[in-house]
This record gives C-alpha cells, structure tokens and sequence, in this order.
C-alpha cells in the first residue's frame, strides 16, 4: 500500500473507512443495491439513483473516472475513493478489477443505517 496515489483521487479513503466501504458494498450487492463499472455508476447518478460512488485510485488512466465526483458535486451524492481496483472488484462479486461503484437508493431496505453512516464519514473527508 505503499504505491503514490495520484493526486486527483481526492478524497482517499484511509484502511479502516475502506474496510468499512468494502464491507458495505458487498452487503449491497447481496441486497442487490450494487451498480459496477463507471458507466452504470454514471447511470445511476443521472437517474438518481446513487446513495453514494465508489471509486478505484488506481485505475490507468484515472481520467477515465474523474467525469464522476464532478457529477457527484452536481447532484449532492457523496463519493470517495479507495486504494485498489482489484479489491473494489472482490467487494463487487467479481474476479475482474472495477474501477468505479454505486449503492443504489432502495426503499425499505436494511442497509439504510450503514448506508448513512458511510454518507456521514465520507464528508467528514471533503471538509
């Protein structure tokens, strides 16, 4: 983890928020409230649809993905970036690097609490 982190992927999750994201976007998927890939993220943020964007800070080239927190800022959704493509992917369910997530709005849905709990700490790192 020691890698330089290109300075555009701001803000940067630390290991324990990450740990934390991971967790909740693979409970996201088991609820089905998980959008992978930027293109779906960038869906789900034009329909509004998205509680929160996960992105990859190492994806090659990062351009590919800063479309993304301008959108964010656009529609007041919090996004934050972690370290690794490759864990993101693991957290999705999938064998393949993603460089980019959404968790998905789902009314009635038990992952409500995390899912503000995540919003909450995601903003304490844009102050």
């Amino acid at each position: 983890m020691t890698e330089e982190v290109n300075p555009k992927a701001y803000p940067l999750a630390d290991a324990a928020l990450t740990t934390k994201i991971l967790s909740l976007v693979q409970q996201a998927l088991n609820y089905k409230q998980l959008r992978k890939g930027a293109n779906e993220a960038t869906k789900t943020l034009n329909r509004g649809l998205a509680e929160f964007i996960v992105m990859a800070a190492d994806a090659e080239p990062l351009e590919i993905l800063l479309h993304l927190p301008l959108l964010c800022e656009d529609k007041n959704v919090p996004y934050v970036f972690v370290r690794s493509r490759q864990a993101l992917g693991r957290a999705c369910g999938v064998s393949r690097p993603v460089i980019a997530c959404a968790v998905v709005v789902n009314e009635g849905s038990q992952l409500k609490p995390q899912i503000t709990a995540i919003q909450t700490e995601i903003e304490k790192l844009l102050v």
